[in-house]
């Protein structure tokens, strides 16, 4: 089986681990790779170690009403110019945008894989979730939907490294000098993502109403998430990750663990790390760690390609992270 693969936005880290992934999957045949920046380059001149039978292959500029015969289309794109470009692509492409303009919006299915697949498999769009709720939502799930939660009032206090903020992180405020041997929020007082957790949030405990207080950090290092979701619960440490774990006994990219998770151990795969711990009175503390470029967005994007084809939903995600 051979899919006729695009992917626009190739310029950025999201389309290069995009590109990455799909060099090396088993089904899939990259034959349209588009950018801004880099039209008109060869993929080994932005991307040096790429395999040789891509090497030649040229960046075009982003035409969606131009495209060549594909079957699907990742669209990683900056916030804002996904809706009206993707509008324009033919209703036979499948497209998986893991830009943010169809998160929850109507004829979008939201690609939260892990947790809904059966509603992706069917899907010719789908959005794929962004960095930050693909790490605090994978944590929150098993208790929200379990009823082990309260939600109205959680807390999420999550931590990610700069390749979170695009190639764009080379202007002066996120260059190394600055963000070197530096933390610090932002995003405050509305991070766009509170919206799209709020609506997974709902959906997952099927209430009406919930408060979510969001703050994101940014924090020296390359890649990596760190989601700390704070709930108010009556249920024990034990409670919680056995709920965990029976609500994940299927899914191959959620490991469920004793200890408290770090991001790194989820670095260069599409794995995601979920432990509990109840703290003080009544206070669960759900942690989840991924990588932003793989869970957060490559990985789960091509996870989701996958279930839209039927595919076994590891193929071409199956290769183990990268340590140290």
């Amino acid at each position: 089986m051979s899919i006729r693969v695009g992917i626009a936005g190739i310029s950025g880290y999201g389309g290069g681990e995009l590109l990455r992934l799909c060099a090396g999957h088993p089904a899939f045949e990259i034959v349209y790779a588009a950018g801004e920046t880099s039209a008109g380059q060869k993929l080994v001149e932005r991307f040096p170690g790429i395999s040789p039978k891509l090497a030649d292959q040229v960046i075009r500029k982003w035409e969606p009403a131009s495209l060549p015969k594909l079957d699907l289309l990742f669209a990683s794109l900056p916030t804002g110019q996904s809706k009206a470009a993707l509008a324009a692509v033919p209703p036979g492409v499948r497209i998986v945008d893991v830009g943010g303009d169809h998160r929850y919006v109507d004829g979008w299915t939201y690609g939260l894989a892990d947790v809904w697949p059966e509603k992706i498999r069917p899907a010719i769009r789908v959005a794929n979730p962004g960095c930050y709720p693909s790490a605090a939502l994978l944590a929150m799930a098993p208790i929200v939907a379990g009823g082990l939660a309260d939600i109205r009032q959680i807390i999420i206090d999550a931590k990610s490294g700069i390749s979170g903020a695009g190639r764009g992180g080379g202007e002066a405020k996120l260059g190394f000098a600055e963000v070197n041997e530096d933390v610090c929020a932002y995003g405050l007082p509305q991070h766009p993502h509170v919206p799209e957790i709020t609506a997974a949030v709902l959906q997952l405990a099927r209430k009406s109403e919930t408060k979510i207080i969001f703050t994101p950090h940014l924090i020296p290092m390359t890649r990596g998430i760190l989601a700390t979701c704070y709930l108010a619960g009556k249920a024990t440490t034990a409670q919680c990750l056995e709920s965990a774990r029976k609500f994940y006994a299927d899914r191959p990219f959620v490991r469920v663990v004793d200890q408290l998770p770090h991001s790194k151990w989820a670095t260069g795969s599409n794995l995601v790390f979920v432990s509990y711990v109840v703290a003080g009175d009544n206070v669960i503390v759900a942690l989840g760690a991924i990588d932003n470029l793989g869970k957060g967005a490559a990985g789960q994007a091509v996870q989701n390609a996958n279930l839209m084809f039927g595919l076994p939903e590891t193929s071409g995600l199956e290769g183990t992270g990268l340590w140290p």
